[in-house]
């Protein structure tokens, strides 16, 4: 096959219109792009059975983002958002693409369409396969399919030439069977999009606080009287969290948001299930904006840190939890000193803040204790990522509000089982007790050494060292680093495979020969010999709740993710086997009871998870047990870091538009932002445009050069905006290919997408 020449989006410019930056967000707009949305893609029956029971209790888990539904009573008007809207509406579409689509259209004309042409075409409704040098798809039965896989995989020379990727879509139960499956074939090559989003959280609050996620629950957010938010756009990423915010501010709370970009979202929330929201009257979010440079976090958190510091001087017992630092905390005194010897001023110049802003701030943490500290990709995407993040866990140390109501760490995940997954074992870097407990309960000896996780295995693919990849949901290509030489690495395996429910680039991009394999999604029924399944969620709190599906899946040669694991693992391990993949396919309880005596924490696991709502796992920093090293919570010296940009350089973050999650676009638009009908754009300050002699909407390209490599994004329109100099935004996926595939974060390898040093240059037509 003759691979399409452009891995990326087309760079064809559309019609681009800008209107003003919003100042509340939902509201009426919200409510009407939500209902466009849902009529069109389910029609008004579909559409009104799905809606009313996502998240609700017994009904399925939303497909979009991991926040926390209530404990309680949920809304009966919708226990859901916008976007949650948009998601359900893309998997709950009645469109089918079956074999006459994909007749109709070659690979490379496919690879042609925007990612939101693609996406809009539908449910892929049966198996597909791409022969070598073939240019179309074409059907091919389930058992073939098997088949072809066990073919490539039992010839390989070494179990670790294969790549099992999971997204965070994955339930529990296909989950924890997939590392099982893996695992008994023999390798750790278990790379999941924690990888590319919080990874740098779990190792920061691993070494820190003993548990590699966050402290709180929800009624937290209704008794804190203070809320910090960090890198981190909830309006749009994660709308519902607003709801959570405006209690806050209503119960009290003093909520700052730092971010490089004002975001509509914290500013104000017109809460569309109120009346006044309805007539589009917003409720303010954030007291404070602090608009900080991007990777300027760790400075302007070490400069608060110093103030409460040189306050606590002053009023000696005050300010800091002297009896928690004591009892509780190891390394305090090593910390306090590398902060005073800090320089205030050269902090607040990395960070882009004034000493004045910063004092503010320090005024209503210093008598405050009951502080929630949210953050999500604009800190887990730096090199310096794992050490902002255990910055943050330093300040909430000093202020004892770790362990206590109302305070807590709080990084809010993103896809709606990401937490889920590793709970059950997607890691590439297992942890010794669940090797041990895989082989007393199993039989089988699983593999020690560590896997790759994605960054390695882009790598180790692009070598020539792994020859299979296999993808359990997900678009591997459009969320991983520098596009082009993932694309070839992709392109240099055998066979590659994608379970999926629509079409992206993943499958457009592939090795000599490919498969789609076709799998329920949340909101779909799933049947098994008479008997209505449900499958089960950790949300970002850490409560598993079961998800039952309530639509006529729009095919019936659709099979659930569970039921396509254990059929895999029996078609590649056949008798060898120690495990009984037929009772698993059978009933989903049976999944259940071996998670109940592999993983720690659920106990009773298929009574508890029919009980409305489900229940919460044992959380260790929660409760005030830090199992770390010291057994106790550590404080970690980190010295601030600056990233130096010559004169012509700029510093992008990649960010998501209004329409759009993850890698799916839901539209065109960018509503709170004012950008609508275009992605291919930069967010630039004024006086950079004129530094660079730059117009408004000129074309310009974006150039990185790390490591003497030349990467190129061609034809992005200059968008003034306020954000701080020498900083600029684009959207993702567009602007992948200028994140360096060896650009990571220290420790958690985390690909650095929120700091690429770029050049930007006028536009030169190819």
């Amino acid at each position: 096959m003759a691979q399409p020449p452009n891995p990326e989006n087309p760079e064809e410019l559309k019609d681009i219109e800008l209107t003003e930056i919003k100042e509340i967000s939902a509201g009426p707009k919200a409510v009407l792009s939500s209902l466009q949305h849902a009529l069109k893609a389910m029609g008004p029956g579909r559409a009104w059975k799905a809606l009313n029971t996502v998240n609700q209790k017994g009904g399925y888990d939303c497909p979009g983002c991991a926040w926390p539904d209530p404990d309680d009573d949920r809304s009966s008007l919708g226990e859901y958002c916008e976007n949650g809207v948009k998601a359900i509406a893309e998997e709950a579409t009645t469109k089918a693409l079956r074999v006459d689509f994909f007749t109709q259209h070659s690979v490379a004309e496919m690879a042609s369409w925007d990612d939101y042409e693609l996406g809009k075409k539908g449910r892929i409704a049966q198996p597909m396969y791409l022969p070598k040098k073939a240019t179309h798809y074409q059907p091919i039965t389930w058992d073939d399919a098997f088949a072809l896989i066990a073919k490539y995989l039992n010839r390989l020379n070494s179990p670790n030439e294969a790549i099992f990727y999971t997204s965070g879509r994955t339930s529990n139960e296909a989950a924890f069977l997939y590392q099982l499956f893996v695992r008994e074939y023999g390798t750790n090559n278990l790379p999941d999009c924690s990888n590319m989003c919080h990874e740098s959280s779990g190792v920061a609050l691993g070494e820190t606080l003993g548990i590699g996620k966050g402290s709180v629950k929800l009624e937290d957010f209704y008794e804190a009287e203070v809320i910090l938010i960090l890198g981190q756009n909830p309006g749009t990423n994660h709308p519902r969290m607003l709801n959570a915010l405006k209690k806050a501010r209503e119960n009290g709370a003093y909520i700052v948001s730092i971010n490089p970009l004002p975001e509509t979202g914290l500013t104000a929330f017109a809460d569309p299930q109120s009346m006044r929201g309805i007539l589009g009257k917003g409720t303010p979010i954030s007291n404070e904006h602090l608009p900080v440079k991007i990777n300027g976090d760790m400075a302007l958190l070490q400069a608060i840190i110093k103030r409460l510091l040189e306050e606590e001087k002053k009023e000696s017992g005050t300010v800091l939890d002297r009896s928690f630092i004591q009892n509780h905390t190891h390394g305090f005194e090593e910390y306090r000193n590398h902060i005073l010897q800090q320089d205030l001023e050269l902090l607040s110049q990395q960070c882009g803040i004034t000493t004045e802003q910063i004092d503010q701030v320090v005024s209503v943490l210093k008598q405050k204790s009951k502080i929630i500290v949210c953050w999500a990709m604009g800190l887990t995407q730096h090199k310096n990522a794992v050490d902002t993040i255990k910055e943050v866990v330093n300040f909430l140390l000093l202020k004892g509000s770790i362990g206590k109501p109302g305070a807590g760490t709080c990084p809010v995940r993103g896809h709606s089982n990401v937490q889920g997954d590793r709970t059950v074992g997607i890691y590439e870097k297992p942890w010794d007790w669940l090797l041990d407990n895989l082989e007393k309960n199993f039989g089988f000896s699983p593999p020690r050494a560590y896997g790759w996780d994605v960054v390695d295995s882009i790598e180790a693919m692009h070598a020539g060292k792994a020859k299979v990849f296999y993808g359990l949901g997900g678009n591997f290509l459009s969320a991983t680093p520098d596009t082009r030489f993932t694309a070839e690495a992709l392109q240099k395996c055998d066979l590659t495979v994608q379970v999926s429910t629509k079409m992206n680039r993943s499958h457009l991009i592939t090795g000599k020969e490919a498969l789609i394999l076709p799998t329920l999604g949340r909101s779909d029924q799933d049947i098994q010999q008479n008997v209505a399944l449900f499958v089960s969620c950790e949300n970002s709190i850490g409560v598993i709740q079961s998800s039952l599906g309530v639509l006529k899946p729009v095919s019936e040669d659709l099979l659930s993710e569970p039921v396509i694991v254990c059929r895999l693992a029996k078609a590649v391990l056949g008798n060898t086997s120690q495990v009984n993949w037929d009772n698993y396919e059978q009933h989903y309880d049976h999944i259940r009871d071996d998670i109940e005596r592999t993983i720690p924490g659920f106990e009773d696991y298929n009574q508890r998870v029919r009980q409305p709502g489900g229940f919460y796992l044992p959380n260790s920093a929660r409760s005030g047990v830090f199992k770390t090293n010291t057994q106790k919570a550590n404080f970690t010296v980190s010295p601030p870091e600056e990233i130096a940009l010559q004169i012509d350089e700029l510093l992008m973050m990649t960010i998501r538009s209004h329409d759009q999650y993850n890698t799916t676009m839901y539209g065109l638009n960018d509503r709170y932002r004012g950008i609508e009908n275009e992605r291919r754009i930069i967010l630039m300050n004024k006086l950079d445009m004129q530094q660079h002699n730059l117009k408004k909407l000129e074309a310009v390209d974006l150039y990185n050069y790390t490591d003497g490599v030349e990467r190129v994004a061609r034809n992005f329109l200059v968008i003034p905006y306020p954000i701080p100099e020498k900083c600029v935004a684009t959207y993702f996926p567009e602007a992948n290919v200028l994140v360096p595939i060896k650009s990571v974060a220290k420790k958690s390898n985390t690909p650095t997408s929120k700091s690429v040093v770029i050049k930007v240059k006028k536009h030169q037509p190819q």
